[in-house]
């Protein structure tokens, strides 16, 4: 927090793909920034390559040492790579990789002194990121062991219409099956419930689970998995969690089931992220919820091919710079709410009925 705004890091991602497109084009608007201080992890070179290249006006960027230096109401950035850093649009290289890490490097340290409130992280490319230091499948398990003081992520996609979370996340499709128990449901389910109610403040979560097979098993004639996915809705139904399913997951889309739900488990990656970027590619986000830290994202990739075009479009990044100062409120709310219930319900009212 600084002169009482809450300061919020955003990471450069893959400097050759769209990030700084979509980070330029949503902080054009000096609207989108009045009541948060942001601050880019990143390159003072590529952010004005781009800038240029582009054609972007409106974004004058200041450039600052800490966070401390932070200005309000502006555009501020923090040099995290060497500026003979070279840009080639479009392409994934070895100096893109080291340089996305970097800034997720010096944002961590930031990060663990507590003066961020929230972290908008840039989309990487998860080949070239790897190295000794970064070993990671993506951004979710990178925060989840430098920042999640022992507690577990989870990868939440939020639009309009749903918020979908996922047990396994980027691992192998054949690996899925024998990942998945009884008890890493429970505690995918735990969390989605504990994150709908201080991230979202909904007091009553109610949440669907999807079943692995076809037809949810067609009660065991095609898998027995959905016996160990009953087992965790049964057992987290003792903790007055509201769980329903398992559902056939095209049935469940298919209809509209959806709707009906504050929150959504898929048993895997491309069961949760399909029919979410199907309805929602340009809006959705990724939220990494479970964490002490708030970290959301652009729920799209490095997107090499529109790269230096002018045609990317910044709506889900800029969907994802607002859940992060929207989710710092909730838990402040949250954190009120836990401590004294009757007063709060007295000063917001319906707002949390």
């Amino acid at each position: 927090m600084i002169a009482n705004k809450p300061v919020i890091a955003i990471t450069h991602g893959d400097m050759n793909g769209i990030s700084y497109e979509v980070i330029l084009k949503t902080f054009a608007d000096a609207r989108v920034y009045e009541d948060f201080i942001p601050v880019i992890y990143g390159s003072s070179k590529a952010a004005a390559y781009h800038r240029k290249q582009l054609d972007i006006q409106g974004v004058n960027i200041n450039i600052i040492n800490s966070v401390e230096e932070a200005g309000s109401k502006k555009i501020n950035l923090i040099n995290c790579t060497d500026d003979e850093l070279k840009v080639d649009l479009g392409r994934s290289t070895p100096e893109a990789g080291t340089a996305a890490f970097a800034a997720l490097d010096r944002l961590v340290t930031d990060m663990k002194t507590g003066i961020i409130d929230a972290v908008v992280t840039g989309p990487i490319n998860k080949k070239n990121i790897q190295s000794d230091q970064f070993h990671f499948p993506g951004h979710t398990e990178f925060f989840e062991q430098h920042l999640g003081n022992g507690q577990e992520a989870l990868m939440l996609l939020v639009n309009d219409v749903m918020r979908i979370a996922v047990v396994t996340g980027h691992i192998p499709v054949k690996d899925i099956a024998k990942s998945l128990t009884a008890k890493m449901i429970t505690q995918k389910l735990t969390i989605l419930n504990q994150s709908l109610k201080q991230d979202f403040t909904i007091v009553r979560p109610r949440i669907a689970v999807l079943g692995l097979n076809p037809h949810a098993g067609d009660e065991g004639l095609i898998g027995k998995e959905e016996e160990m996915i009953q087992e965790a809705i049964r057992e987290v139904d003792k903790k007055g969690i509201l769980c329903f399913g398992p559902y056939p997951a095209d049935g469940f889309f298919g209809s509209g089931n959806f709707n009906r739900f504050d929150g959504i488990l898929a048993m895997y990656h491309d069961q949760g992220l399909i029919p979410f970027k199907t309805i929602s590619m340009e809006q959705g986000v990724n939220f990494t919820a479970g964490l002490p830290v708030i970290r959301t994202s652009p729920a799209h990739g490095t997107a090499y091919d529109l790269a230096g075009k002018n045609v990317a479009s910044e709506e889900s990044f800029r969907q994802a710079v607002f859940m992060a100062y929207d989710i710092i409120n909730n838990r402040k709310l949250h954190a009120e709410i836990t401590a004294n219930p009757l007063k709060v319900e007295e000063k917001k009212g319906s707002r949390i009925a």
